[in-house]
């Protein structure tokens, strides 16, 4: 129960109590705000107060939604003493509509109750504010959600992290971390040098983006003159450097080009840093949906039969690799041979190692 509280606060009241209560699926009536008002604020309203007040938020811009109806009531002519019937407008089923759909908020909760990389409390604080997007009507019907178990190390740094790098970008200047790996004690270690020291990396950021489920930083390392992909949730101790950035025009895959974020992820499906190439594979129809989640509608089909078609393909030469040996009972890569090749030998490699393994059972 709220302190009593002055009528001039009336209009923040009836605001809040919209914003609690209401949504397309759950409106009220100025009685049932006028209920909600006494029982929550201890404030007293008549409709017409609810009603003004009402008007003034739409004045201001408030997008709330309501029901007309209109009505003739009697009025009784104060010199005549005849009654004659007006016309009268009664306004009802109030609710303030949203900048966001359930289905659109319930999109969001679920990336981040399935992401991998943001730790759980951190997660749980995001989707509180989501909630308070919406009614208690959407938070009631989430509650049954569990994120999936987390008994991983997380990086707590994550948003600052974000917060500088963003700030990195938009002032075109470098940056300097450390970078973690788990060891085969299951704990996150941060990356040494040969001496023991802790590994410190310096990178011209561009752009951060997702890429199934992960968070990837897409730079340029100090030392080299391609494009490298570095996890967030891996990323410790980031500093701004007052170095400027090396414009991303200027590596080599660029052809003088900033970066275009859009064809930069549809060539690296696995966020591999290589070259990219033209490559021909022979794949099984059934994987055509999976190839175009993959690499995009770039890829161009041809010679297809019943059960299988020819894909071209610009993209990454690892991320065409890895593919090709994820599936590869289902891929056989035409062009280029020194890739086919190079495919060839490690299923041979692993072949190999499952014979020698297993050469005893027999």
């Amino acid at each position: 129960m709220y302190a009593k509280q002055p009528k001039k606060i009336l209009i923040l009241n009836i605001l809040e109590v919209l914003k609690r209560y209401t949504d397309e699926d759950h409106r009220l009536s100025q009685k049932q705000i006028a209920d909600i008002l006494e029982r929550e604020y201890s404030m007293h309203a008549d409709r017409k107060s609810i009603r003004r007040n009402l008007l003034n938020l739409m004045d201001c811009g408030y997008d709330i939604e309501y029901t007309e109806q209109v009505r003739m009531v009697p009025v009784t002519d104060p010199k005549t003493g005849q009654v004659s019937q007006e016309e009268s407008y009664l306004w009802s089923d109030f609710y303030l509509k949203r900048e966001f759909t359930a289905g659109e908020l319930r999109l969001l909760v679920d990336s981040l109750l399935f992401s991998g990389h943001i730790p759980h409390s951190q997660c749980k604080d995001l989707i509180g504010k989501l909630e308070g997007l919406s009614s208690i009507h959407f938070r009631s019907r989430i509650q049954h959600i569990a994120r999936m178990p987390q008994d991983v190390d997380v990086n707590k740094q994550l948003f600052y992290t974000i917060e500088l790098l963003d700030e990195a970008i938009s002032k075109h200047r470098k940056v300097s971390f450390q970078y973690t790996e788990y060891g085969t004690d299951k704990k996150v270690h941060v990356r040494k040098r040969p001496d023991g020291s802790a590994r410190e990396y310096v990178i011209s950021p561009y752009q951060m983006a997702a890429r199934e489920g992960k968070y990837y930083l897409i730079c340029n390392h100090d030392k080299y003159d391609d494009i490298s992909n570095y996890r967030l949730d891996r990323i410790l101790n980031l500093r701004i450097l007052e170095d400027a950035a090396k414009p991303f025009s200027q590596l080599k895959w660029a052809n003088g080009k900033p970066l275009d974020l859009a064809t930069y992820m549809r060539e690296h499906p696995y966020m591999y840093s290589s070259d990219n190439i033209h490559a021909c594979l022979r794949i099984s129809k059934a994987m055509v949906s999976d190839v175009i989640d993959l690499f995009g509608n770039g890829v161009d089909f041809r010679d297809e039969t019943d059960t299988h078609v020819t894909m071209a393909v610009y993209a990454n030469e690892l991320a065409i690799e890895h593919f090709a040996k994820t599936f590869a009972s289902q891929v056989t890569i035409l062009q280029p041979p020194a890739l086919a090749q190079r495919v060839v030998a490690s299923l041979e490699q692993a072949l190999s190692n499952y014979h020698a393994i297993h050469a005893s059972d027999g």
